[in-house]
């Protein structure tokens, strides 16, 4: 196969696989701090196990009782939907230990330069967008996290019967010079009821597949090659199976490896955190240079240090052919965006509880909301970027 014609292959997890419990639970505690102080500081990690779950972590900001954030953890577990016996939101045994952040670090962050705070810690952050869907995401994440949305949403509406909350979705496309022109493989592991054998399932998930990936992109597709629990039956789940920890799927909650990654997870911390505030930054910066039509895909890299306002550095990457526009557009960037923490925060509105929603199913390709959710989906600074 030429280095023009490739198979990429992306997956997803859905909200009720072990690591993305923890992350909604980790993110449910970020907005219930921002919504009584939209300055607070959070950092929150969730570890969940058979009928457990843990919180650790530093926070500075409102006083919540571990009362009500048990209740508000309980509510996140009903609401993804276990009610197990090895993991159940009425019956679980649940620990919180967070306490107040850590003075040298409140120290960085709040130190002034030119009457803005610092990062609140070091690190690169990174943007993608590419023209291979609507959402101008890469297609394998998109349909990977469509699938599971999509069975999400009929077994909580009582309508896909016998599913379970945790599943895993995997999809690989064949790429002829660089575009996504058919699917060759899909797996979905689904955790089903006892009740159900193992041909049921397939026939209640295939048509998931079909809602999900567009006709034209199916065709030719094996039957062979679509793997409904290959494994078998996959009656044990959740953190009952397997144990969860925040901040363990960052290829999914982003571009499915198809873009770099910085190495920080987003879920469990406010947006002082430069991991999740300028990784948001990045995708908007490229969300609109792409819509712009400067380029059919772009690569943002932003760099942070802890304690200082601006970043170190900023790359710019777009299609080979469009090479010669950088300069340009980093100098748009340059001179109409603030790139600090609070210049991030203020353009993009992300003091504001809007991160429990981000959880599951990636923090990018989805719609922005009246409310301020995903507000870095927006794409309003298209003609600056006109090049």
């Amino acid at each position: 196969m030429s280095n023009n014609s490739y198979l990429f292959t992306s997956e997803s997890v859905s909200e009720g696989h072990p690591d993305k419990v923890c992350d909604r639970i980790s993110d449910m505690v970020v907005d219930s701090y921002l919504r009584k102080d939209p300055e607070a500081r959070v950092a929150c990690e969730t570890l969940t196990t058979t009928n457990k779950v843990v919180l650790a972590g530093e926070v500075r900001g409102p006083k919540i009782s571990k009362n009500e954030l048990t209740t508000k953890v309980k509510d996140c577990i009903k609401d993804i939907g276990y009610d197990q016996k090895g993991f159940s939101w009425k019956t679980a045994n649940i620990e919180i230990f967070l306490h107040e952040q850590s003075s040298d670090i409140a120290m960085g962050v709040d130190s002034k330069e030119n009457k803005d705070e610092g990062a609140g810690d070091q690190g690169i952050m990174f943007g993608y967008a590419c023209k291979e869907t609507e959402e101008l995401m890469p297609a394998p994440i998109h349909y990977s996290h469509k699938i599971l949305r999509l069975m999400a949403q009929d077994r909580k509406k009582g309508i896909l019967k016998g599913i379970e909350p945790d599943s895993k979705s995997q999809v690989t496309m064949h790429y002829e010079q660089g575009i996504p022109v058919k699917v060759t493989s899909i797996v979905i592991s689904t955790q089903h009821s006892k009740e159900l054998n193992q041909e049921q399932v397939r026939e209640l998930i295939i048509p998931y597949i079909t809602k999900s990936i567009p006709e034209n992109l199916l065709l030719g597709l094996d039957k062979k090659e679509i793997y409904i629990n290959p494994t078998g039956q996959f009656i044990i789940g959740g953190p009952d199976g397997d144990t969860g920890l925040t901040g363990r799927k960052i290829i999914v909650d982003t571009y499915g490896g198809a873009a770099p990654h910085g190495g920080g997870a987003f879920s469990g911390k406010d947006p002082t955190k430069v991991d999740r505030s300028a990784a948001y930054a990045s995708r908007y910066l490229a969300k609109n240079i792409v819509s712009s039509g400067a380029s059919d895909k772009c690569l943002i890299q932003l760099a942070y240090a802890i304690g200082i306002s601006k970043p170190l550095s900023i790359f710019v990457k777009l299609n080979e052919k469009d090479q010669s526009k950088v300069e340009k557009i980093k100098k748009i960037i340059q001179e109409n965006f603030d790139l600090s923490p609070r210049g991030i925060r203020e353009m993009l509105k992300l003091n504001n509880p809007i991160y429990e929603v981000t959880s599951a199913y990636g923090h990018f390709g989805r719609k922005a909301t009246n409310n301020g959710e995903f507000s870095w989906e927006k794409t309003d600074k298209v003609e600056l970027f006109k090049v």
